[in-house]
This record gives C-alpha cells, sequence and structure tokens, in this order.
C-alpha cells in the first residue's frame, strides 16, 4: 500500500454461478478520478457493488483509510456514495428532497453547489417533480448532482454517461476534471469505452 492510496482492495474474488469475474484482484486508488472500462459482462457493475460493500466478495479485503469492511462495515459505508442508477428506492422523492437525504447522510455535503449543478445538468425545469415522473436520463443526472455535492471521500459511478444528453455529458466532464484537480477524492467511473474528455489518474480495463 502507498502512503497516497486511499481504498484498497486486496485479493478479492468474485464469481457468479456461470462465471468468474474477479481472481485476486488488488488495487490501490488513491485521490482523482480512476476508470474502469469494459465491455458488457465484463464486472464493471459487479466491480462498482464491491467496491461499496453492497455486493459480497468470496474472498479479499477491502478498506478505506485503514478501515476494513469485514470488521466495521458502518464506518467503510458511511465514506463511500454510491446510488445504482437504476434504482426505484427514491421515486416518491421530489428532487430537493433526495438531495436533502444525500445531506442528511453525508456531513461533508456542499449545498453551496447544489443550485450551480442543478443548472448545469440541466434539471430546474424538474426540481419539484418526484424522481418517478423523471425520464431515466433526469433520474441519472439527479443522482449525480447528489455524488457531486455529498463531499464522500470515496464516490463510485455506474455508466455515468448513460442515457445523457451531449450538454450534460460535457458538464460531468468538466465538473470529474475540476474535483480530480484538486485531487482531495477518489471518484471511480464505470465505461464501455475509455472516454476522452475525462483527466484521470489511471483505469482498470476489464477487457471485452
Amino acid at each position: 500500500m502507498t502512503s497516497t492510496s486511499i481504498l484498497h482492495a486486496t485479493d478479492l474474488s468474485f464469481a457468479y454461478p456461470e462465471r468468474v469475474l474477479f481472481k485476486q484482484l488488488s488495487l490501490q486508488l488513491g485521490a482523482g478520478v480512476t476508470i474502469i472500462r469494459g465491455g458488457d459482462g465484463c464486472g464493471k457493475t459487479s466491480l462498482i457493488r464491491l467496491l461499496a460493500g453492497e455486493l459480497p466478495a468470496q474472498s479479499g479485503l477491502l478498506a478505506i483509510n485503514g478501515v476494513r469492511l469485514e470488521q466495521d462495515a458502518t464506518r467503510y459505508r458511511q465514506q463511500v456514495h454510491y446510488v445504482d442508477p437504476r434504482t426505484q428506492a427514491f421515486d416518491q422523492m421530489t428532487v430537493p428532497q433526495y438531495l436533502a437525504s444525500v445531506q442528511a447522510q453525508f456531513a461533508g455535503f456542499d449545498a453551496t453547489l447544489v443550485p450551480g449543478l442543478l443548472e448545469g445538468l440541466s434539471l430546474l425545469p424538474h426540481a419539484e417533480k418526484k424522481l418517478f415522473m423523471l425520464s431515466t436520463g433526469s433520474k441519472r443526472k439527479v443522482y449525480l448532482a447528489g455524488a457531486f455535492a455529498a463531499g464522500a471521500l470515496v464516490n463510485l459511478l455506474d455508466d455515468p454517461f448513460a442515457s445523457l444528453d451531449r450538454g450534460s455529458i460535457n458538464f460531468v466532464c468538466t465538473t470529474l476534471n475540476e474535483i480530480s484537480a484538486r485531487a482531495k477524492q477518489v471518484w471511480v467511473a464505470s465505461f464501455y469505452e475509455m472516454p476522452t474528455e475525462l483527466a484521470s489518474i489511471g483505469s482498470i480495463d476489464l477487457g471485452d
């Protein structure tokens, strides 16, 4: 482990009954943006969920700044922002209610960022709607706004460009690049192809 790495995965192994995805995978992730690239079915979402502590590995260790998942799952997860973009768990909340729930979860939430995030992601016309009323792309934008404002130490984004318009993709890239330049948080984002617009500190290639 290096002194600059924050999120550590050591000898992670995970398999579904029909396929082995990871065998003794080790990662050391520091502040900035790390990209997971891979084709369909290569395990991008599964790796994101493993790092989030939502999917149990068959073997291996996960730790954030020395807090090990198997020893203190609560403290580990308190340092992680991850939302399954396909979830319906927040459908009955309005956009402000959802963001308030993120603020209640993360002490580092920066409410001053919210107006700019809503504008940049073209969410202002939908701000008072419940999430079930939004399109798939708009729901994903709400979750991205929550991630950018949360202030979590570790942030996991599963296919963040999916269902987004070009303007919102550009905004996400600009925001992530600004975050990466500050280099205080770990951001892990998965993509089918390497996005040339993002300034990343490294990548994890799962193949095709």
